[in-house]
């Protein structure tokens, strides 16, 4: 194992360590045999890198051939390359006020590509839906705001993003990245939809919406409750003029919850296939809800990604950066 000191956190004597060769961790859970179709049977859990605080948000930018993703508590989006390992990215990601804030959750979450190309985020700290506003290879970050109210009232803090192939989003807002409850302007936790400079609220009735997914035809949604007393995921399906109706529970973990995790960040592939961390790790169902298998996990798990090829799972999981090959 090699450690790499991540550029820009010397100052702070923070460090995180990319591994040189891979390490295996967890283990596979099959629960059904078409699992084997999307998992090869031999297939193991990779440690990446290792030594963030709550590694989260992660995204595969196929033009630049990188994963980013976020390390909440300590405001960074980090860049994972083969070869290369870690670096810093984007710091500040989610707060980038100049007064200090005590939110123990300031920065980036979520992160996602627009149609064409670029990165939104998820910003804590300033309780906005965000767009980096320059090019991944930028010495300085711009952001530009895509939404940061709804009626006038802010944000509690924007946690994770789907973006539609038209370029609407489709974001959840639970107050995970708030300093106190009395910063709270919104008494619910929203799941909106912004289009076009508009925002629409969705939905109001979920307890702790998380992660949020669209399945392939963009027909159907499924959102992520993270709630110790409902660890649900809902499905909606999607209306015409983009009301959400036959709203239904997907799948219900109560079960499991003496596992580590709860419903949290989740990403469908092509076929419809659902990898959403759960308690215990990540929870593979089909687009029919049925529970194929578990990627398990000796720590709490909050988001994956594919790459663009979909051969490859990525997951971040507590403090660590992890991958997953699937069959090809």
């Amino acid at each position: 194992m090699k450690n790499f000191i991540c550029i820009g956190l010397l100052l702070m004597g923070v460090s995180c360590k990319t591994i040189e060769q891979a390490e295996s961790f967890g283990s596979i859970e099959r629960l059904d045999a078409t699992l084997d179709a999307i998992v090869a049977p031999d297939a193991e859990i990779e440690i990446l890198a290792e030594g963030y605080e709550w590694s989260e948000g992660p995204v595969w930018v196929a033009s630049e051939n990188m994963l980013l993703f976020s390390d909440v508590p300590t405001n960074i989006v980090y860049r994972w390359k083969e070869g290369e390992g870690t670096a810093v990215f984007l710091k500040p990601s989610g707060y980038t006020g100049s007064a200090p804030t005590t939110s123990r959750e300031p920065g980036s979450n979520g992160l996602a590509l627009t149609p064409d190309g670029h990165l939104v985020i998820c910003q804590h700290g300033d309780r906005r839906l965000a767009m980096l506003d320059a090019p991944f290879d930028a010495p300085r970050p711009a952001f530009k705001t895509i939404v940061d109210n709804w009626q006038g009232k802010r944000f509690n803090s924007p946690n994770d993003v789907a973006v539609r192939s038209n370029g609407d989003y489709f974001f959840t807002d639970p107050p995970y990245g708030l300093a106190s409850d009395s910063a709270r302007e919104i008494e619910f936790h929203g799941v909106y939809k912004a289009s076009r400079g508009e925002i629409a609220l969705l939905v109001d009735s979920i307890t702790r919406p998380n992660g949020i997914a669209l399945m392939p035809e963009e027909n159907t949604i499924i959102i992520a409750n993270s709630d110790r007393e409902k660890p649900v995921w809902y499905a909606y399906e999607i209306s015409g003029d983009d009301v959400l109706t036959n709203g239904r529970i997907f799948y219900d973990a109560s079960d499991a919850t003496d596992e580590a995790g709860l419903p949290d960040g989740l990403k469908i592939d092509q076929q419809g296939n659902v990898f959403a961390t759960g308690p215990g790790g990540i929870w593979i169902f089909d687009r029919n809800a049925r529970l194929l298998g578990k990627i398990r996990l000796p720590v709490a798990a909050a988001n994956c990604a594919f790459s663009d090829d979909e051969k490859t799972l990525f997951i971040t999981a507590d403090n660590y950066l992890l991958r997953l090959r699937l069959r090809p």
